[in-house]
C-alpha cells in the first residue's frame, strides 16, 4: 500500500468569543472507501479514502460537566488515492462493509493525514488568533 494522491476538498475555521485557554480534542474519520481508476498503475489498484479531520477547543469545564461548550473549531474534508494490491483491494472493501479499515493501515493513514493537515491548521490557528 502507497499513498499516491491526497486532496483537500473543504477547509473550516472558526473561532468563538468566548475563546480563552480550550481544551484541544482531534478527531480522524473515514467516511467512504472506493476503486479509483489511475492509468497509471498497470498491476495495482487504486483505491480513493475519504476522511474528515478535526480540530474542536472546548472550555476545560465542558470536560468535567460532559457539556459541549465550542469555543472554536477547524475542519478539513479530503481524501487519499492509494495504490493496492488487488488482495489489500479485497481486504479493505471486506473490512469497509462494516465502516472499519484494516488494523495493519490504520496507523499508517492516521499518521499521513496529521502530517499533511497538521500544518494546514497551525497556519489557520495563527491566522485566527
Amino acid at each position: 500500500m502507497q499513498v499516491i494522491g491526497f486532496n483537500l476538498t473543504k477547509i473550516h475555521g472558526e473561532k468563538l468569543e468566548n475563546f480563552s485557554k480550550p481544551n484541544i480534542n482531534n478527531n480522524i474519520e473515514f467516511t467512504n472507501i472506493q476503486k479509483e481508476k489511475v492509468e497509471l498503475l498497470k498491476d495495482l489498484e487504486a483505491l480513493k479514502i475519504m476522511f474528515k479531520y478535526s480540530l474542536l477547543y472546548n472550555s476545560p469545564e465542558a470536560e468535567k460537566t460532559k457539556k459541549n461548550e465550542k469555543q472554536g473549531e477547524i475542519f478539513f474534508e479530503g481524501n487519499l488515492i492509494l495504490s493496492v494490491t488487488d488482495e489489500e483491494s479485497k481486504q479493505f472493501q471486506k473490512m469497509w462493509k462494516n465502516k472499519k479499515i484494516p488494523q495493519d493501515s490504520m496507523s499508517s493513514l492516521y499518521t499521513f493525514i496529521l502530517k499533511r493537515c497538521s500544518l494546514k491548521a497551525l497556519n489557520i490557528q495563527d491566522d485566527l488568533n
